[in-house]
């Protein structure tokens, strides 16, 4: 049975939430700030964390970096009140791997649940190592190098490079980026695809004379 980490410090919300996944049939485990929660990845394994952002003593951004330098496979859904993109991006820049905002509806979160654990044990079926040009992607690793100089990266970032270069020649749609990186469950705007784009653009391009990531108009975008 799947256990998951709910971290909240509302108890009341915490009580809720899990008993809400016992009943769907997973095993959960509860902290209540940011710091209880490092502690108790650092010793248990999790198939998902859902981490609340807006805590004491130890935010959920902070907690959600150190998860992931203790464990980068750890799927962390963040929950917040909040719904500005800023807020939203911070938390994907921290490590997250999707976000629901307060109050959901719990159907909702399950299916976002059921998506991470599902990317989780899905195995690859590309190449440990990806280049085009004078990229190079380490999937191992998780490091991106240009002509040889190291390209610090987030999680999603990589993600949406590794995706692009994995149909490298091949005009994705906005959609078609967002269900593969973002999840089939993903219930976000679409202009996220355009934000983490232009992060890209800014580490990948932004230094060279050649430009690999393309943008066409009206269609999407490509790596060629």
């Amino acid at each position: 049975m799947e256990r998951i980490l709910i971290v909240e410090d509302e108890h009341k919300i915490s009580r809720i939430i899990e008993l809400q996944l016992k009943h769907a049939g997973y095993e959960t485990d509860t902290a209540f700030d940011g710091s209880e929660a490092i502690v108790k990845v650092s010793l248990n394994k999790y198939a998902l964390i859902l981490m609340d952002v807006m805590m004491p003593k130890t935010d959920g951004i902070t907690a959600c970096n150190a998860i992931k330098k203790i464990n980068p496979e750890a799927k962390i859904i963040m929950l917040t009140a909040k719904d500005d993109i800023q807020d939203v991006i911070n938390g994907l820049d921290s490590g997250a791997d999707d976000y629901v905002t307060k109050p959901f509806v719990f159907d909702e979160l399950l299916a976002r649940i059921r998506a991470n654990i599902r990317k989780k044990s899905e195995p690859s079926t590309s190449s440990d190592l990806l280049s085009f040009e004078d990229v190079l992607i380490n999937s191992v690793t998780f490091e991106v190098t240009r002509s040889g100089k190291l390209i610090e990266l987030s999680k999603t970032e990589f993600d949406l490079l590794r995706h692009l270069m994995i149909n490298k020649g091949i005009v994705l749609t906005r959609e078609q980026i967002l269900n593969k990186v973002w999840g089939y469950d993903y219930y976000g705007s679409l202009n996220i695809v355009d934000v983490y784009i232009k992060y890209l653009r800014d580490k990948i391009d932004r230094d060279y004379e050649r430009k690999l990531i393309q943008t066409i108009r009206g269609r999407g975008y490509v790596v060629r």
